[in-house]
């Protein structure tokens, strides 16, 4: 019996899990090969900078491919693009458990970033197309995020247990039932949300196998395109650029192939934003970015990320070189994070966001967050207690963050429709990813500076590295501080004579803006149609047409207000 997608809303819970299931096992691999990385230097020969690449390989693609593969999911179907990272995901897996060289795993660890890159760039923008009511987008909102985040915690603890108990290899094989689920589920549970013109054959026939007379084309079947040079660039930049991040690690921030490598990435980057202001169809068109609360949600997730990061690396390299923890007890020891996460994220979040607003709770679980760093810059270097050192900055992490998340996933997605959902999450993800790298060799880099000044100064090992866990500590909180400052000024509600509780925060767009822009970019809004550009004969441009008779004749119809955007602010 052929796979088919259930109903349309019969199966929303069953579909949100099979997402998360994804992005569950994207995530752990994220995080559960840190553990092993010992294990795996000392079968495969390793060197010491070399085995970097394990991490660093993975990372690049992730990074780099996110925003392209967001686009092309909106282009050609979500769904397909999901499917096939699911499916090009597992088969790295495999790869990766059976490698039996350097050469190989890392290869095979760079497939994995790319495949990880086209599940993770689709997946908000599905869970965003199940629940286009405010209420239910919230709650979906929480639990991704709680995947998201408790993924993490969960990597490190079942890296260490595999480790330890079987052999590094089971790291990976543990992807293979757990995506080739998620691929088969995906199938079964999720729409085909393939536009009308890429389902529809380019040579139809006749059932007589004579051709079929050519017909006029239907509302939202203009086939789409891709921006080949746009996406080259793009791809080139944000690789490039990740590529540079990691690199600081051996180069330095201040070496001449930093400077270079970085001004080469920057001058990528300018090549193809100056590319989609002249592409016909741009692979992002830059009137995403006209949203105030869709670019300050980005802004601000690229710091909170950036200083939040610091708190599962350096907390786990405290709690190992100085307090002398083993990999699963270190895994338990941060489990009470996840733990709070999913009470934050599950059961209060959504509330909290429909009856105060997004922004309202973002702002003081932000400062939570930050608190928490400047809790963990006082633990000392020596005889720690968990309880009263370290547990409570864990569960102070786990507040913030589980509050925080979600009310940014709402407002950075808070603009998407059917024909872009896929581009701001992958917008969305790259900035999440950026920040993270940028933010972790930041915060590396001046705790590695700062134990070397206090070894020279002849400290004692432990409280060097304690004092350099401090600065990065104290520069994580600084960052989140920075975050909820930004928040503050750009995610403000607007100040228009519209609803308090619209999040079309394009403030500053009226409807005769919108109007506008759908009829420059002839976009068919409609979930039906879901395309990027309508023929002559769709409904968007007859709409647009009679509005400009109307206003012809001295009538002017009131513009509908947005479908699907009623996240509060």
């Amino acid at each position: 019996m052929p796979l088919r997608p259930h109903a349309a809303g019969s199966s929303r819970g069953a579909a949100l899990a099979v997402l998360s299931a994804g992005t569950l096992m994207i995530i752990l691999d994220g995080t559960i090969v840190n553990v092993a990385l010992p294990s795996i230097r000392r079968d495969l020969g390793f060197s010491q900078s070399s085995l970097a690449w394990v991490v660093n390989a993975y990372l690049i693609a992730f990074a780099g491919l996110l925003l392209i593969a967001g686009r092309l999911g909106d282009l050609f179907g979500r769904r397909r693009i999901l499917v096939t990272g699911l499916a090009a995901f597992t088969v790295a897996s495999l790869l990766c458990g059976f490698a039996d060289s350097a050469g190989l795993l890392i290869a095979a660890r760079f497939v994995q970033g790319a495949a990880g890159a086209m599940v993770s760039a689709v997946s908000l923008g599905m869970v965003i197309a199940l629940y286009p009511d405010a209420r239910g987008r919230a709650r979906a909102m929480g639990v991704y995020s709680f995947v998201q985040s408790a993924g993490g915690v969960l990597g490190l603890l079942v890296g260490g247990i595999l480790t330890q108990a079987i052999n590094w290899h089971w790291i990976f094989f543990v992807n293979l039932p757990i995506g080739s689920a998620a691929a088969l589920l995906s199938l079964r549970l999720l729409p085909d949300d393939r536009p009308a013109a890429v389902r529809e054959p380019r040579t139809p026939h006749e059932p007589n196998g004579e051709p079929r007379e050519p017909r006029e084309p239907r509302a939202g079947s203009a086939r789409p395109g891709v921006d080949a040079p746009g996406a080259v660039l793009v791809t080139a930049a944000l690789m490039l650029g990740v590529y540079t991040i990691v690199g600081t690690t051996d180069r330095g921030w201040t070496s001449p192939a930093t400077a270079g490598l970085a001004a080469l990435s920057a001058l990528l980057l300018a090549g193809f934003l100056i590319r989609q202001t002249k592409a016909a169809e741009p692979l992002m068109p830059l009137r995403i970015f006209r949203s105030r609360i869709v670019s300050g949600a980005n802004v601000v997730l690229a710091l909170m990320v950036a200083g939040g990061f610091g708190f599962q690396f350096m907390t786990s390299l405290y709690l190992q070189q100085v307090l002398g923890y083993g990999p699963v007890r270190i895994g338990l020891a941060l489990a009470p994070t996840g733990a709070m996460i999913g009470v934050m994220s599950l059961l209060l979040s959504a509330r909290l966001g429909a009856r105060f607003g997004q922004r309202a709770v973002l702002l003081p679980s932000l400062l939570l967050f930050a608190g928490g760093f400047l809790i963990l810059a006082r633990a000392p270097s020596a005889h720690a207690s968990y309880p009263a050192d370290i547990l409570p900055a864990i569960l102070v992490f786990g507040v913030g963050f589980g509050l925080a998340m979600p009310s940014l996933m709402t407002l950075g997605m808070s603009e998407a429709t059917p024909a872009d959902s896929g581009l701001l999450s992958g917008v969305f993800n790259t900035a999440q990813q950026i920040g993270g790298a940028l933010g972790l060799s930041v915060l590396a880099a001046l705790a590695a500076a700062r134990t070397d000044r206090k070894l020279a100064a002849g400290h004692s090992v432990p409280a060097a590295l304690t004092s350099g866990y401090h600065l990065a500590f104290v520069v994580a909180a600084g960052l989140l501080a920075l975050g909820a400052a930004v928040a503050a000024v750009l995610l403000r509600p607007p100040s228009s004579h519209g609803s308090k509780d619209s999040t079309r925060n394009g403030a500053q767009d009226s409807a005769q803006d919108s109007a506008q822009d759908s009829a420059q970019d002839g976009a068919d809004r409609t979930p039906e149609a879901n395309g990027l550009s309508a023929p002559a004969s769709s409904p968007a441009r007859n709409r647009n047409r009679n509005r400009s008779q109307d206003q012809d004749q001295g009538q002017v119809r009131p513009a509908a207000a947005p479908k699907g955007r009623t996240a509060r602010v």
